[in-house]
């Protein structure tokens, strides 16, 4: 039987970006999901219409639904509702895809084929590793990543290739307990999950992936966001258990709720 396979577009003011994310979704790739959800982070543009306008016009052959989170839970709170829309629907795999373009989902068809990722609890793209193309990625970013990917991997004691490209892949199973539920809602979420899938000891996978950066607007404070990632890498070393059950978010939420907006299969 073929896996249930949802996947997952987080978007935040990436109205520009959106339609052609949703361009990638062409025949081949719907016909290895089961179901496609976009869930918009509470945006103050015009991504929510620009959305609906796309799958208005263009069948898709695969149900998509577009979301509105009740709450800006920050890019962690989006994939924390979409763990949970994947388990409580009975997903085997969620596939995340970031909205604003950078990644593209056709790097993961040659796994969709062979479903190499069954093998895997986590199968994550990795801009950082031999077979990775990074277009309009300057020299100075690309060394501090991989520095940081090498803390990370000596701290984790597992090989890291990348701290959270924006295209993973997780088998629902391990997401059932929610031990994704502290980690913070806000970008830090990935590398939380860095840390967890190693504690844990789940079976991950990095493969390969094409990176590009042309009009996205990044939301990243690049020396404020290196400087907390090392104290909570430190953190992490020096009691992992402690790190792990810990809370972490600045503001707890009950639960990560969301309405749906539009649904091309109303």
């Amino acid at each position: 039987m073929d896996n249930k396979i949802l996947l997952f577009i987080p978007m935040y003011n990436c109205e520009k970006q959106i339609v052609r994310v949703l361009g990638q979704l062409t025949d081949e790739v719907c016909s290895y999901l089961s179901e496609v959800i976009v869930i918009n982070n509470r945006s103050t543009d015009n991504g929510e219409q620009v959305v609906q306008d796309y799958l208005k016009e263009h069948n898709l052959p695969v149900k998509v639904s577009l979301f509105r989170n009740d709450e800006n839970y920050g890019l962690g709170g989006s994939q924390k509702m979409a763990f949970n829309y994947a388990a409580q629907n009975n997903f085997d795999y969620v596939l995340m895809l970031h909205g604003d373009d950078q990644g593209d989902i056709s790097n993961m068809l040659p796994y969709f084929k062979n479903k190499e990722y069954e093998n895997y609890d986590c199968f994550l793209g990795a801009r950082f590793m031999k077979g990775s193309q990074l277009q309009g990625y300057s020299k100075f970013r690309t060394f501090g990543n991989v520095v940081y990917n090498t803390l990370f991997a000596i701290g984790c004691g597992c090989k890291v290739y990348d701290l959270g490209s924006g295209l993973n892949m997780y088998k629902v199973d391990i997401l059932r307990d929610k031990f994704y539920l502290k980690y913070k809602d806000n970008l830090m979420f990935n590398y939380c999950m860095v840390m967890g899938q190693a504690y844990y000891k789940y079976k991950v996978k990095f493969f390969p992936i094409i990176w590009r950066e042309d009009d996205q607007v990044s939301n990243v404070k690049m020396v404020n966001q290196a400087m907390v990632v090392l104290k909570m890498l430190g953190s992490y070393i020096i009691n992992k258990k402690k790190f792990i059950e810990g809370e972490h978010r600045d503001k707890i939420v009950e639960d990560y709720t969301a309405q749906v907006i539009y649904s091309n299969q109303q």
